[in-house]
């Protein structure tokens, strides 16, 4: 199995490493420590060097609640780190965006990979830009915008939802001529879900198979962890660890980190063991 980008194709032989880049100052896990262009720059040199296979950054947080920014922000924040990357990462580059415009502004800095946790619904002129730029892209399940979405996390067939959301977004994509060698899906780990629902979303990651794309899992450090684990205060580093090698296990080709080295070891050594 592989991945076509625009600029390479991406082995999915064994599960890869996509290390967080968030260029914000309010993500829940790393807001404003790389806010500024040459931090950032530093951070993903240093990323790759821990042995990220991709660098996926963000300019807009996407927690629960989080307030939207402006198209201008968004830009401000991201494009220049891209810009300032080129020529040093030999890894890809994958924006988290949901917006249009910056996917078009990213892709053509240098970025490979478009992560919409919208799954191309949020703004319409997403798949189209994808399809333009020749982009792999990440399709994603929620349900409403970030600063809504965990109002409503009841589900009657949680993996139905998903996959029929997922299915819809893939169908997004075909119209817009958007192969699906270029298409990965992602169930929304910490979108739109409660604590049960995220682990049985993990539990049950290999009913995703069906949608015929790899799976990519985004448990770093997120709430559901901290539910689990009784300790909201820690970093969350072996619950994350945990997530990600059951994940491997039913069936991830890709897993979303911040702790990327110690998340590369996971994956190396459940790969190994499975």
């Amino acid at each position: 199995m592989s991945w076509d980008l625009s600029r390479r194709t991406l082995s999915l032989e064994r599960p890869l490493v996509m290390g967080i880049l968030n260029v914000t100052p309010d993500s829940f896990s790393d807001g404003n420590r790389y806010f500024s262009t040459a931090r950032a720059v530093e951070r993903a040199l240093e990323l790759e060097g821990e042995g990220a296979d991709i660098i996926d950054i963000g300019g807009e947080s996407t927690r629960p609640n989080a307030p939207k920014v402006s198209l201008e922000e968004e830009l401000a924040r991201v494009v220049p780190v891209i810009e300032g990357l080129a020529g040093k990462l030999k890894v890809p580059i994958s924006v988290d965006t949901y917006k249009a415009e910056v996917a078009r502004a990213a892709c053509a800095a240098g970025a490979e990979i478009v992560n919409d946790v919208s799954g191309l619904c949020f703004d319409t002129g997403m798949a189209a830009a994808v399809s333009e730029a020749r982009a792999g892209v990440v399709l994603m399940h929620t349900r409403g915008t970030p600063d809504q979405m965990q109002q409503d996390t009841g589900y009657r067939d949680l993996l139905g939802e998903v996959k029929l959301y997922l299915t819809e977004s893939l169908e997004l994509a075909r119209q817009a001529g958007i192969p699906k060698s270029r298409i990965v899906v992602d169930p929304g780990i910490g979108f739109a879900k409660s604590v049960e629902g995220n682990l049985e979303l993990i539990r049950r990651l290999r009913e995703l198979e069906d949608l015929g794309c790899p799976i990519l899992v985004g448990p770093s450090r997120k709430s559901f962890i901290g539910a689990v684990l009784g300790d909201r205060d820690r970093d969350r580093t072996y619950g994350t660890a945990a997530a990600v090698a059951v994940s491997i296990l039913n069936g991830a080709a890709i897993v979303r980190v911040h702790d990327v080295a110690a998340m590369r070891d996971i994956v190396l050594m459940t790969r190994a063991l499975a």
